[in-house]
């Protein structure tokens, strides 16, 4: 595992790469993760966070292992923790993988396979793992396609994971997809990011009306920031009033 600003398959010092294998401990995996968070936090300049699972030979179904609570917590803290950086974060996924991989996935802003992906799901003794993996999966492919891949499927093969979106795009060179990734979507990796995050994570939940006034203030933020007025304006406003 390598946690670090490292320039393989990225432009210049654009991103910080951290690599990652299925296969580790959970405390390590979260320890990898949580590195690179904090990293990215410390930039002074637009960053973009890239996850990158190198294959292995062994890619456990069964996920956590022998792991207590405790470290369930503490990984799925540093899960949302990436997920609510200003950072834009890439995962990129090849081979047969295992483990923490569709929590990774789900967790990305966007994502990139090699054309021979296959997702084991984390199943243990014919149970899909019931972690965050389930909240988030209902969130991006909606109540019925997840019932059927937690009741019914062992895996997920590339094709399926394109057409419910857990994959973005494909290729057969990693590295020149990272690249223009990076490129392309570092313009984006700042605060303005993470509130719109925020804004499609509540949309899944909201009533119109309850919505209506975080989208406004929001509205509001962003014309102030436009005219040169309001760079460091908080994130909530009355502009609904």
């Amino acid at each position: 595992m390598k946690t670090g600003r490292d320039r393989t398959g990225l432009p210049e010092e654009l991103g910080i790469l951290i690599r990652l294998d299925g296969g580790s401990p959970l405390p390590e995996l979260t320890a990898a993760l949580d590195a690179a968070c904090e990293q990215a936090g410390e930039q002074p300049e637009r960053t973009v966070v890239v996850l990158r699972f190198t294959p292995s030979p062994l890619q456990p179904r069964e996920w956590p292992g022998g792991a207590s609570i405790q470290e369930v917590k503490r990984w799925e803290r540093a899960l949302r923790r990436l997920e609510q950086l200003d950072h834009v974060n890439i995962a990129v996924v090849e081979g047969t993988c295992g483990g923490p991989v569709l929590d990774l996935l789900l967790a990305a802003d966007y994502r990139i396979a090699g054309p021979d992906l296959r997702l084991m799901l984390p199943v243990n003794e014919g149970h899909f793992w019931p972690g965050m993996t389930l909240y988030r999966l209902v969130q991006h492919i909606g109540l019925a396609r997840a019932r059927r891949i937690v009741l019914w499927d062992s895996a997920i093969e590339l094709h399926d994971a394109t057409e419910l979106g857990i994959v973005d795009q494909v290729s057969e060179d990693l590295t020149e997809a990272v690249h223009t990734a990076a490129v392309l979507r570092g313009r984006l990796s700042d605060r303005e990011t993470r509130i719109r995050r925020r804004l499609l994570e509540e949309a899944a939940t909201s009533e119109y009306d309850d919505a209506l006034g975080v989208h406004l203030a929001a509205c509001d933020r962003e014309l102030r920031r436009l005219s040169g007025s309001g760079q460091d304006a908080p994130e909530r406003t009355e502009a609904a009033e």
